[in-house]
């Protein structure tokens, strides 16, 4: 079993990839072999609507056409058994990075039909790590998850299971007396981190464990014909 943590925060030692450490911990005590990618290491773009996944009888198709430093790590998630993203919300949405990602992921497996809409061929669970540095109450006041919701759907509706994490109040800085930032209390986040924070990453840890049991039971339960697809995708 192969779990894939990809990172989408500029940091590489920071909150979010912390938490998504903690989740491959939680994995890894299921048996999961894992990876971690930082994916501001890698040099990408968005979908550029070449639409050569949607070509008939094309070479592409069911998959992203478009050739750069990306393409490596979209050809290993078709044979991954679950994904776990983390990213930062940068003005109530996930980073650009990310965003990109997402794009190049899901886009070659969405059919433009009424049925049976995407053509990844078997589920795998995803995961999802949001940390935020506003707290619970403001988050949900702004209607953060309402503007995070449809990527969601869009996850849920291709790989057929997502479950999210979300964490509050993140501790930015090492020092908060370095920076203009008046809006916060470095003493109060600083007691978060020292109290909330490894609770979070204990769900973390626990998100991690729920995925790979999860991913199981779809290897286990999976149609002849999902598990033929997946040989076939292997072998190709």
């Amino acid at each position: 079993m192969k779990i894939i943590a990809i990172n989408g925060s500029p940091r590489k030692n920071k909150n979010t990839a912390t938490l998504l450490n903690k989740a491959l911990e939680g994995t890894a005590t299921q048996g999961a072999k894992t990876e971690f990618v930082h994916l501001y290491d890698l040099d990408y773009k968005g979908c550029v609507s070449c639409f050569g996944c949607k070509l008939k009888n094309g070479k592409s198709y069911g998959k992203c056409a478009y050739r750069d430093g990306l393409t490596p790590l979209l050809e290993q998630i078709e044979h991954a058994d679950a994904i776990i993203l983390g990213s930062p919300i940068y003005f109530q949405s996930v980073t650009g990075n990310m965003r990109s990602f997402m794009e190049r992921l899901m886009f070659p497996y969405l059919r433009y039909t009424a049925e049976d809409r995407s053509i990844f061929g078997r589920k795998i669970p995803i995961g999802f790590i949001y940390t935020m540095n506003i707290t619970l109450d403001q988050m949900n006041e702004l209607g953060y998850m309402q503007g995070l919701r449809f990527i969601e759907e869009d996850l849920k509706g291709i790989f057929g299971f997502f479950e999210s994490l979300v964490v509050n109040d993140t501790y930015q800085f090492d020092d908060y007396s370095k920076y203009v930032v008046t809006t916060f209390d470095g003493n109060k986040k600083a007691k978060v981190k020292e109290e909330q924070f490894p609770e979070d990453c204990k769900k973390a840890f626990d998100l991690g464990v729920c995925l790979a049991q999860q991913a199981r039971i779809f290897k286990e339960n999976a149609p002849i014909s999902e598990k033929r697809y997946s040989v076939e995708k292997i072998q190709r």
